[in-house]
């Protein structure tokens, strides 16, 4: 599955297109290098996503097959790490 639709299914993040946004920004790390929207997603692989507030570092339990519940979305990842970025000013 394309990182894109298995980030917005497991909606960690919401849309697709945001995905895809993140991935051509340099924004997400599949397995410590940076992804392309079409980079394919595999059940233990490490995902790395950098927004402007957090760093959140997860690891692929489930590839789902279609769209899945929001219960059921918490299922196909295990957070690795989160980590909130401050900004002293």
């Amino acid at each position: 599955m394309r990182i894109d639709k298995f980030l917005k299914i497991s909606r960690v993040i919401k849309r697709r297109t945001e995905a895809k946004y993140a991935c051509d920004s340099d924004s997400i790390k599949l397995n410590s290098r940076t992804a392309k929207a079409g980079d394919t997603v595999k059940v233990n692989d490490k995902i790395e996503i950098r927004s402007r507030y957090k760093i959140l570092k997860i690891e692929v339990l489930k590839i789902p097959e279609g769209n899945v519940s929001i219960p059921a979305s918490r299922e196909l990842y295990r957070i690795i790490e989160e980590e909130k970025i401050r900004y002293d000013q």
